[in-house]
């Protein structure tokens, strides 16, 4: 097998022939990347590192109020122009 075990690299017919495999070593070895042509073509991961990586944070009034631009002194005007013609 042409696998590169130390980074978890598998082409596309060796991921299908071998798919529980690459699941396998995906839970207990780490992120498991796919390539097609040479390039990367998906990653598998456990699902506990999605959630990880995916995972929201706080919610959007908290993300401003961690802005680097609070306090900055940025105004922002409002352009109060009439709206614009819409052809139907």
């Amino acid at each position: 097998m042409n696998t590169n075990q130390k980074t978890g690299t598998w082409t596309v017919a060796q991921a299908k022939a071998k798919f529980s495999e690459v699941i396998d070593r995906a839970q207990s070895g780490g992120p498991q990347t796919i390539t097609r042509k040479g390039r990367t073509a998906a990653v598998i991961v456990a699902p506990e590192e999605w959630e990880r990586k995916t995972k929201r944070t706080g919610n959007l009034a908290e993300f401003f109020a961690a802005s680097p631009l609070r306090g900055s002194g940025l105004k922002v005007k409002r352009i109060k122009d009439a709206p614009r013609k819409v052809d139907w």
